[in-house]
């Protein structure tokens, strides 16, 4: 069986920005859980955003969908939306603190 590639996925993800900061959705902290179905090809995201009323939602949680679905191997993707527990800047990897100036 053909098996999806975790680090794949995650570089997918890498290519989605928060669309008021220029910094990609892992390296904000925005991504909450992955959870991979090997055997149905099937990907969970669970994702939040910087700001709760974002009116830019929809469009991040398509390119998700859709650069996740260009991972090998992958058939099917689900992003699931919460703010539960509310995003905050100490999420952020170094590198996004440092792409950011706030280091």
């Amino acid at each position: 069986m053909a098996q999806i590639n975790e680090a794949e996925v995650l570089d997918a993800l890498r290519e989605c920005y928060d669309p008021e900061i220029p910094v990609n959705i892992v390296d904000l902290g925005l991504v909450y859980g992955l959870n991979i179905n090997q055997e149905e090809g099937h990907v969970d995201v669970t994702i939040t955003l910087t700001a709760i009323g974002c009116p830019m939602a929809g469009e991040v949680m398509e390119e998700i969908d859709m650069r996740v679905r260009q991972v090998e191997n992958v058939k099917s993707c689900k992003v699931d939306l919460t703010f539960d527990p509310p995003w905050s800047p100490e999420r952020m990897t170094e590198d996004a603190r440092w792409e950011l100036g706030l280091v």
